[in-house]
């Protein structure tokens, strides 16, 4: 059957009288087909700038079928694309080596020249496909309209209303987190519903309830029950289901609706339990932003100056592995109160689990610094009893001066963080020490220059990439390579910058996705020369948050895996155990995502919070790297037990480990023993601008 339709074709050839002739084959199919033809680089690009349906590519003298496969993905188009063999391409040795037979929703390669109805098939398959995928990302675009103007609603509602999946919250507004005592967000992602209510029959009664509303019965959609809070008082209360929609994602949405009997009471009760931590007794986050409000508002008036000071504990990852949960509790209970009494003219509130916000008032720069000093000092010193146990820990401190010239509380927050982030950089994760952040260090012209250097760097391919072999100890080979990325500046002193000095900017300015684009494109291009020779050769490639939340990263990603050959494990992309705890369910939608189309997924700086086995567990990583504090000062008794214990935990939930910066003898010779799949570091190899497969 004739369709009705238009085809734009864009075929690369030396031979156009072949697109003339596909041209009039495809004139069975279409109304009219508009013909672009090209056989080099400078016109491949100009064309991109118009809207083509289906790229053929048979011969260019000046790229090949890789190179035009990179320049598409650049241009971050979705185009079909067909690569043609002629006689000696097709050849069993060339075609093994370099082109496998591949057939997929947006990329053909290996077909035959000749085979011309083959050809047309393909052409008219790949425009049906992406006049689909054109047409379910209007219906998405749609979908995702309605469901934002939902979440916004649902967010400024008065009502108790909560997003489930599979009986687990994944959401809920902040008349649910009051109703049952949670301080934030985070504390209820991940707990079963079920654990909110009282009674085993109640509980009974719900899992059938629930189990029938998932095969679809939407006759009773109520359920009355007796709902219980953290703090273990109990409510009469009653819940109406509805399938709803979260990123995306099919999801339950859950609405609570009180017994208002006792509603004095119960106001009365959350008035007192509102700003109050229940496990320290100290103020929580809703009170810090309370009295931080409160003292913006007069340092906006000149009538006091105040600093604020976010203390972060830095070593709670060991101390999980070490002692538990139970562990960190006893940890964050007695920093609570030695803060508590260290500033006993201040504002101390527990921010999140392991982070405390102190506000003081009349307080300069200088003694600013001394007080954190004095904190830091303190803290250190501290042996925290657990049971049989004693443990220790210390405190990374970002400081910021709060005056009648102040930001925003929320932008004054983000400062204290960044300056906490700035002692992590200087100390390599270390911490135990305090920063004062300076705005004149910040200055909006260095970050323009500088972002304008990145745009450049993006544009004019003036990255560099590195390429550091990692060492499996289960097939004992070292074919396995981590992609480093740095910027080279064009100044005096040859200065090269590392993500770490320009990533932030990079945010600011919107170009995370762009950069983590280039990465891929061209470390897979460099690791599909290599595998020519080495077929087994495979990448490791660390992204940033904003292709965590890529939706087109899957698609981005399939198309790169059978550019370079199409093995499963070929590239393994790599995130930052925080960007997955922060987006964690957006992450385990892409990394199962990832995970269909033989993409390996790895998590950095593993074993930096306090739920990094539940995290692992969640979105099922395939490997794990630790963060250098776990490496370092290895060869004591007490570490090594604690990176073991580590290792053999995340081996429990089937994630293999990588362990990084090893950088002498000693250190080499213990991580053989410590149940680590993968071994890295200088001592075996220092990066490379060029991928060595060791023989």
């Amino acid at each position: 059957m004739r369709t009705q339709s238009i085809l734009n074709l864009l075929v690369i050839d030396d031979d156009q009288l072949y697109a003339e002739h596909l041209v009039h084959l495809l004139g069975s199919y279409y109304d009219d087909v508009n013909l672009g033809f090209l056989d080099d680089k400078e016109e491949l690009l100009k064309s991109l700038r118009q809207s083509w349906d289906v790229l053929v590519f048979g011969n260019a003298y000046d790229m090949n079928f890789t190179d035009v496969v990179g320049i598409v993905q650049e241009q971050d188009i979705d185009l079909p694309m067909i690569c043609l063999l002629d006689e000696k391409m097709a050849s069993p040795i060339r075609n093994n080596e370099a082109l496998p037979n591949i057939i997929s929703g947006t990329m053909v390669k290996a077909l035959k020249v000749d085979e011309e109805m083959a050809v047309v098939m393909s052409i008219c398959l790949q425009h049906d496909s992406l006049r689909s995928r054109r047409e379910l990302k209007t219906l998405r675009h749609v979908l995702s309209e309605a469901e934002q103007r939902a979440n916004v609603l649902i967010k400024n509602s008065k009502s108790a209303v909560t997003y489930i999946d599979e009986g687990i919250h994944i959401f809920a507004n902040d008349p649910y987190l009051q109703l049952f005592g949670f301080d934030s967000m985070h504390d209820v992602v991940g707990v079963p519903i079920i654990d909110l209510i009282a009674g085993g029959d109640n509980v009974k009664g719900f899992k059938q309830f629930l189990r029938q509303f998932a095969k679809g019965n939407r006759q009773e959609v109520e359920f009355k029950f007796e709902s219980i809070r953290t703090d273990g008082s109990t409510f009469e209360a009653k819940l109406q289901l509805a399938a709803a929609t979260l990123d995306g994602e099919p999801v339950t949405q859950v609405i609570i609706q009180q017994d208002h009997s006792n509603s004095a009471e119960i106001a009365e009760r959350l008035a007192a339990a509102e700003c109050k931590d229940s496990l320290t007794g100290i103020s929580n986050r809703r009170g810090f932003e309370e009295k931080m409000e409160a003292v913006y508002q007069q340092a906006r008036q000149d009538l006091l100056t105040a600093g604020l000071l976010y203390v972060q504990l830095d070593n709670i990852g060991k101390i999980r592995s070490s002692l538990g949960l139970q562990g960190i509790d006893a940890t964050v209970k007695q920093v609570a109160y030695a803060l508590d009494e260290l500033v006993s003219d201040g504002h101390v509130s527990r921010f999140s689990d392991t982070a405390f916000t102190i506000l003081v008032e009349d307080k300069s720069g200088s003694e600013l610094k001394e007080l954190a000093e004095h904190i830091g000092s303190h803290i250190s010193s501290m042996l925290i009893e657990v049971e049989k146990r004693t443990t220790s820990t210390t405190v990374s401190i970002g400081i910021v001066k709060i005056d009648k010239n102040t930001v925003e509380p929320n932008i004054l927050l983000e400062r204290a963080m960044d300056a906490i982030n700035q002692i992590m950089i200087e100390t390599s994760n270390h911490g135990d020490t305090y920063h004062l952040y300076d705005p004149s260090e910040h200055a909006n012209s260095d970050d323009n220059a500088l972002a304008e250097s990145l745009v450049d760097a993006i544009a004019n391919n003036r990255f560099e990439l590195s390429f550091q072999p990692i060492y499996d100890i289960d097939n004992d080979r070292s074919d396995f390579f981590e992609v480093y990325l740095c910027l080279p500046l064009a100044d005096a002193e040859n200065t090269v910058l590392t993500p770490d000095q320009f990533m932030a900017v990079a945010k600011t300015h919107n170009l995370l996705e762009k950069i983590d684009r280039w990465v891929l494109i061209n470390a897979c291009k460099k690791i599909n020369d290599v595998r020519k020779t080495h077929p087994e050769a495979r990448l490791l490639v660390q992204l940033t948050s904003a292709s965590l939340i890529d939706k087109k990263l899957p698609s981005v990603a399939s198309q790169l895996i059978k550019a370079v050959g199409g093995a499963a494990g070929v590239l393994t992309l790599q995130f930052n155990e925080k960007d997955i705890s922060d987006h964690l369910t957006i992450a385990k939608t892409q990394f199962a995502a990832l995970s269909k189309i033989s993409c390996q997924l790895g998590i950095n700086n593993f074993g930096s919070s306090a739920k990094s086995i539940e995290i692992a567990s969640f979105v099922q990583p395939d490997l794990a790297r630790l963060p250098r504090s776990y490496v370092e000062d290895i060869d004591s008794s007490d570490n090594l037990d604690t990176v073991k214990s580590l290792i053999r935990r995340t081996n429990e939930v089937n994630v293999d480990v990588l362990m990084p910066y090893i950088e002498d003898a000693a250190t080499m010779s213990v991580a053989w023993s410590v149940g680590a799949r993968y071994l890295q570091g200088y001592y075996l190899e220092e990066p490379s601008s060029t991928i060595n497969v060791a023989t």
